[in-house]
This record gives structure tokens, C-alpha cells and sequence, in this order.
């Protein structure tokens, strides 16, 4: 089942731009979901297990790196992408 997310990282820290692009690098990395970004969120675009495993990934990750932040992530069963 294709579906899509979109998600938003609020680092709580004066410096959250580089927290940010990481978090977008490292969901690029993965091939088998598409990426696109605007100023407000990243939207993740393809099958379901491939997304939910990255999400697990990349926001187990973040929390690791960041023990201060929040993700907002809204999950759409019908994708719009672009």
C-alpha cells in the first residue's frame, strides 16, 4: 500500500538548521521512498514498511544525536506527491 507522510523536526536548540538538513540528508539516503521538501516539512512518499522503517531509523537516530526535539508527522493513505 503506497502512502505518504509528512513530517517536521523542532530541535529545541538555538542552532536548529543543522539538525534539520541532517535529518533530510539521511531520509534522501534511503532509495526505496521518495523525498520532497518545502520550508515547513519533508514529505516521504512510498510503501508503507519502507517508510515505517525508515521512520523508526532516522528518528531513533535524531534522538540520539538530539535529546531535545520534537517531530510533528502527519501520515496520509492517499499520496499526494510533489
Amino acid at each position: 500500500m503506497r502512502f505518504s507522510v509528512d513530517i517536521s523536526l523542532y530541535p529545541l536548540d538555538k542552532d536548529f538548521v543543522p539538525p534539520i538538513n541532517d535529518v533530510i540528508e539521511r531520509l534522501q539516503a534511503h532509495g526505496s521512498i521518495k523525498i520532497f521538501t518545502n520550508p515547513m516539512a519533508t514529505q516521504l512518499v512510498g510503501e508503507y514498511d519502507g517508510i515505517m522503517f525508515v521512520l523508526k531509523q532516522e528518528i531513533g537516530e535524531t534522538f540520539k544525536k538530539i535529546p531535545n526535539a520534537v517531530f510533528t508527522i502527519k501520515i496520509l493513505n492517499n499520496p499526494i506527491e510533489g
